[in-house]
């Protein structure tokens, strides 16, 4: 326990650190681009644009929730669904490749995972303004649920960098874990609600309340209805899945600060 209070609290006393790396990563990874990095939001942008095409237009059987059309409902959920799945890919390789960088000098391992959760926000809040300027083109405006998006948005970071510190840890002990985790993201795609709102289909009852209790979907359907103005986290069943989503964090960040404080030492041996 004490061990992930520590790797909590670096997190902040590093800020200035993770948000210069972040920064330069960004910078490098574009350097040899002619648009450099503006594909950081071309790529979101083209993924969202096929995406309409096929669910929006050639498959459409109606708007997924009542008085809201498709396009602003799919965007609002695909911007957190991507800025979590490269984040997600992203966190777990960060040990792996800067580790034996960071071995040479006085260094926090730990912040790794953060420098990519910093440094993927800037295309999520494009798809976010993408999003409400969609929202305001259909004639849907900001309402007092809007303040809900802070929450969701702490869930999202906190998700992040739980997955991130047990994962970049896996992917030092266990090479095969990057593989399995983009199938594993691929599944969670089409689980999470993003393209089509399985709560309102015909889909059997258990398999919604199971397909609800993935921290995904939580995140991604919480900043969804705080936008459109469509719950609130005390109600229920929201109130349930968000014991069940903190549960999950809290394991996860647990389990994942143990093996990481356990095999730190060992990282460069491994790799």
């Amino acid at each position: 326990m004490n061990t992930m209070f520590k790797i909590v609290s670096d997190q902040f006393t590093n800020f200035k650190i993770i948000r210069r790396m972040a920064k330069y990563d960004d910078r490098a990874s574009y350097q040899s681009h002619y648009l450099g990095l503006a594909w950081e939001f071309l790529n979101p942008l083209i993924q969202i644009g096929i995406y309409y095409l096929v669910f929006g237009v050639a498959l459409r059987r109606g708007d997924p929730m009542p008085g809201v059309p498709y396009l602003p409902w799919m965007v609002t959920g695909i911007a957190p669904w991507l800025y979590m799945n490269k984040t997600t890919l992203d966190a777990s390789k960060s040990v792996y490749q800067q580790v034996g960088l960071v071995s040479k000098m006085k260094f926090p391992i730990n912040v790794l995972p953060s420098i990519k959760i910093y440094g993927n926000l800037y295309s999520f809040w494009t798809m976010i303004a993408f999003g409400i300027f969609l929202m305001f083109t259909n004639h849907i405006w900001p309402t007092i649920s809007w303040i809900q998006f802070i929450y969701y948005f702490i869930c999202m970071l906190a998700l992040m960098y739980s997955l991130g510190i047990l994962n970049s840890t896996i992917s030092v002990l266990i090479r095969d874990w990057q593989i399995a985790l983009q199938s594993i993201l691929r599944v969670l795609f089409y689980m999470s609600g993003v393209l089509f709102n399985f709560v309102t289909s015909s889909f059997p009852p258990v398999l919604v309340r199971l397909l609800e209790i993935n921290p995904y979907y939580y995140v991604i359907n919480g900043m969804r209805e705080s936008l459109l103005s469509r719950g609130w986290v005390w109600q229920q069943p929201n109130l349930n899945l968000t014991i069940t989503f903190w549960l999950f964090v809290f394991i996860t960040l647990t389990i994942g600060s143990y093996l990481h404080n356990k095999f730190r030492s060992n990282f460069v041996d491994l790799i």
